[in-house]
């Protein structure tokens, strides 16, 4: 019996031999296509190849494609574990020709496929066909023999195909397996077809037109095939099982399930686990394509389907969480296939078991209060929706889990109450809502988030996405249109773009649709929606329009570089300052990193390369880079940092890199753990090279560091290198050699000045022989010497004042050096004279006619300045008088 990894491999095999490009599934949440929550169907990842927007270097190819269907169009969630054949998680196998072959060649892939790489009796087959299909008729009629009677013409949709009410269309052909006549129900197309006599194994699109606005088609240049196999149903078949959760994978699921609850797989809970089994796959399978659990968009979808499995698994009795032990069941089925299932594995179980522990306090809370409610209604009567709304704006209960609650006892919940309740919570908050305080245009962001939701985030896996312009903004007012050179904000339903905030700055970019072009220079949240402000550039948007958003790889790259840095800067001041280090503020663009932070003093310079080295270290141990969702108080627990002046909701973001020698051996723990929500490399290496450029005053005991990453840094490294090198040629030295070279010349630097300085008093005072100099006057019997003196400086004048008064012997001395346009004055006095005459005093005075202030010193020495050079008889005279009143 061939398992359901044989299949998928035989069916890839088959097509590889078939000159098919063996393609990779694509991620689950789509790239190219706003309108799906997650992707649905094989055909999903090669839209842009069908409609001609994109090339590849093959044109025909094959894929297992991981899908989804829990969320939106197509909601299989209330099904699964009731039926056979519902999933929320399944692989659709699929062959795909992109105007290469076309039915002539696709039907005969198909037929030889099933009968003779499967083995699938010929009998037991029969196909249906788009009604006016004959070319497709004939084909099944001669190349698989299938008589008239076993080729089924369908007038209706079922069997025509169209990706939108334009656009590439097309008659479908499905292949049906006839599981006998003891299987109640009809054929398709009869009234019993309802039945599971016949059921289909596999659908074949043949797109071969296009449909036009005015309801007219024409036929495709090139005509395409996408098929569709479910793995599941063609391994049910093929190990001869009529319910999907027999197949072999599924029932090591089931099993899993029932030995981690101790409950029979068989018996009165297997529904129980079946719910558990598929839950499973498309939970794991979410968080490992990027999704984590939150409380909208993808996000909750994925929490909805997590919770449903955990109540699942509380109703089998289970007293601890379990979820998180199933794990690696399905990584042993499914790792080979899905290598990313192995390696988010960690992650994957850590989430589960959070969640768990966390939803099993709401659901004891919620039932409790459930069950009290149901007591006080009469039997079958169905529950209140203000109840119902209480229960989850309260307690935390989403209204799905009551629903589903309430299915197993007969019972339902009045939608219409539910609803009632939820708008008037809207209008209580929309009558207290103040508006962002950004502009007069506030207003109408509220608006839009209540139309809209929140903007789905995408950014944290990829730089480019489609998306569909839900509304235009131009100067505070919504738009259907907006023309070229027009300045706007957008607001679509998926975004790439991260918005400002956490001190990382929003992106740039441009936002394409098939009439125009907006370059978005600015990107920001409000209200819950991600904003991005730009111009059209090109042509003309309009509301509705499918787009393509492609963030500034280059500039986000050096974001992301930078946003991590500072994570590593944060934890290498606290290792070297002391844990007293905080963030107070950050700062992340393209071209630089600042970091605020709490310290008293400037850092040395010890300090600073202490610092550098070990964010270095760390972007050369070039470890993973990793995110989880916890409640803020896990977080904290486990020793993150939070960032200042940030609100947190009831869950965080949880960013951890490096890993730190603990002294205890092998031992090692994390380095970095911090709450962000920001954009961040993959691995620390990412980050390049880490260069601290210095460090200032930010505020009363907050200093502030700023850094360069990457390409950046090395320029910055670059630029220095070369200026060395140019320092050094001008010097005639080896750059090794620069420093002491430098030091040689500062020394020399300051002899010269000091030789110099003394032959400018040496000429001041008559060439050092004293021979120009005036002789002193005796003042009030007081020796007194005066002089003007030219080409030196106040700082040359105390020197000449002890040079005076050794001549002299005794007396008095008072120099004014007129310098660049100011006077400097000094006095001395001999030490004999002091008690008579104080220096200080004839400075003062000297100082008041130079257009000065104050002057001072000790008796024998003081010194002042003004602004006035020219007053300098005057000032003589002045302190003359001074000594006179002595």
């Amino acid at each position: 019996m061939p398992s359901l990894n044989d299949i998928r491999s035989t069916f890839l095999d088959y097509f590889a031999r078939q000159d098919h490009a063996v393609v990779d599934s694509s991620p689950l949440v789509p790239r190219n296509d706003p309108t799906l929550m997650f992707v649905n169907a094989g055909m999903v990842q090669f839209k842009n190849l069908f409609t001609g927007l994109e090339t590849r270097d093959y044109t025909r190819a094959a894929t297992s494609q991981k899908c989804v269907r829990a969320g939106g169009k197509h909601n299989d969630l209330d099904n699964v574990g009731y039926t056979a054949r519902h999933h929320t998680f399944f692989e659709m196998l699929g062959n795909f020709s992109f105007g290469d072959y076309f039915k002539e060649q696709a039907i005969p892939f198909a037929w030889d496929l099933i009968t003779k790489e499967f083995g699938i009796d010929p009998e037991r087959l029969l196909v249906t066909i788009y009604h006016t299909d004959d070319e497709a008729a004939a084909i099944w009629k001669k190349y698989a023999g299938l008589p008239d009677e076993r080729i089924i013409r369908i007038p209706t949709s079922d069997n025509f195909w169209a990706m939108g009410d334009t656009g590439p269309c097309g008659p479908c052909s499905e292949i049906f397996y006839d599981h006998g006549p003891e299987i109640p129900g009809g054929p398709p197309g009869s009234p019993d077809e309802d039945g599971d006599r016949f059921i289909e194994i596999w659908n074949l699109v043949f797109m071969q037109f296009e449909q036009m606005e005015d309801g007219t088609r024409r036929d495709l240049p090139k005509p395409s095939i996408d098929t569709g196999m479910g793995l599941e149903r063609i391994g049910a078949l093929l190990q001869g099982k009529h319910d999907n959760y027999d197949t072999d994978l599924m029932r090591h699921l089931i099993e899993a399930s029932a030995h981690a609850t101790s409950a029979d797989p068989d018996g009165p809970g297997n529904v129980h686990h079946r719910v558990i089994a598929d839950h499973l796959r498309s939970t794991s399978f979410l968080m490992a394509d990027g999704v984590l659990p939150s409380n909208d968009g993808r996000g909750y979808v994925l929490r909805r389907i997590m919770r449903r499995a955990m109540r699942h698994a509380h109703l089998l009795g289970t007293q601890d969480p379990v979820m998180h032990r199933l794990v690696p069941a399905l990584v042993r089925e499914m790792g080979q296939a899905y290598p990313e299932l192995g390696r988010a594995q960690p992650m994957i179980e850590e989430t589960l078991l959070s969640e768990e522990t966390r939803f099993r306090q709401t659901l004891d809370r919620g039932l409790r209060m459930l069950d009290d409610e149901l007591g006080k209604l009469p039997e079958g009567k169905a529950l209140p929706g203000e109840v119902a709304f209480k229960l989850y704006d309260t307690y935390g209960f989403p209204l799905d889990l009551t629903q589903d609650a309430l299915r197993e006892r007969g019972r339902e919940v009045q939608i219409a109450g539910f609803d009632s309740a939820m708008a008037e919570q809207k209008a209580k908050a929309r009558a207290s809502w103040s508006g962002s305080g950004e502009t007069a245009e506030s207003p109408i962001w509220f608006d839009l988030a209540d139309d809209h939701g929140t903007t789905e985030f995408l950014g944290y896996e990829t730089e480019s996405a489609e998306a569909q312009i839900l509304d235009i903004v131009v100067g505070g007012t919504a738009q259907d249109k907006a023309a070229e050179g027009t300045e706007l904000q957008l607001v679509v339903n998926q975004t790439p773009f991260y918005a400002e905030a956490g001190g990382q700055v929003g992106d740039t970019g441009t936002v394409r649709t098939d009439a125009g072009t907006v370059t978005v220079t600015d990107t920001r949240k409000i209200a819950g929606l991600h904003v991005h402000f730009g111009k059209v550039t090109d042509g003309a948007v309009s509301k509705g329009e499918a787009a393509r958003l492609e963030v500034d790889h280059d500039r986000r790259t050096a974001i992301r570089a930078n946003h991590s840095a500072t994570h590593l800067l944060h934890e290498a001041l606290r290792r070297a300052l002391g844990e007293h280090v905080a963030q107070r503020g950050s700062l992340n663009a393209p071209d630089r990193l600042r970091f605020d932070f709490s310290h008293a003093k400037a850092l040395t310079a010890e300090e600073m390369t202490q610092v550098e080295d070990e964010v270095n270290a760390y972007v050369r141990q070039n470890t993973a880079v990793e995110t989880r969702i916890m409640t803020p108080d896990d977080a904290r627990a486990l020793g993150a940092q939070a960032l200042f002046g940030e609100k947190y909701g009831d869950e965080v973001r949880v960013v951890s890199m490096g890993r730190a020698d603990t002294g205890k051996g092998t031992d090692r723990q994390t380095y970095s753990i911090e709450l962000c929500g920001g954009t961040h490399v993959t691995r620390t290496g990412d980050i390049g090279t880490f260069v601290l450029l210095g460090d200032s005053a930010s505020s009363a005991g907050v200093r502030r560091v700023e850094a360069l990453t990457g390409a950046a840094a090395f320029r910055h490294l670059s630029d220095q290198d070369h200026r060395v090198a140019a320092a050094a040629s001008a010097l005639k030295a080896r750059p090794e050699d620069l420093t002491d070279r430098i030091k040689a010349l500062q020394d020399e630097r300051r002899g010269l000045q000091n030789e110099v300085a003394e032959l400018r008093r040496q000429l001041a005072v008559g060439g050092g022989s004293g021979a120009d100099a005036p002789p002193p006057r005796d003042v009030a019997g007081v020796p007194f010497l005066s002089q003007v003196l030219q080409g030196v400086t106040g700082k040359d004048l105390p020197a000449l004042i002890d040079q005076m008064k050794d001549r002299m012997g005794s007396g008095a001395v008072l120099l004014i050096a007129d310098a660049d346009g100011k006077a400097a004055v000094a006095a001395g006095v001999t030490d004999d004279l002091t008690a008579r005459v104080s220096a200080v005093d004839l400075v003062r005075a000297a100082v008041a006619e130079l257009g000065g202030k104050g002057g001072g010193g000790r008796p024998d020495m003081a010194q002042g300045g003004g602004k006035e050079p020219g007053n300098a008889d005057a000032a003589i005279a002045a302190a003359e008088k001074v000594m006179e009143g002595s």
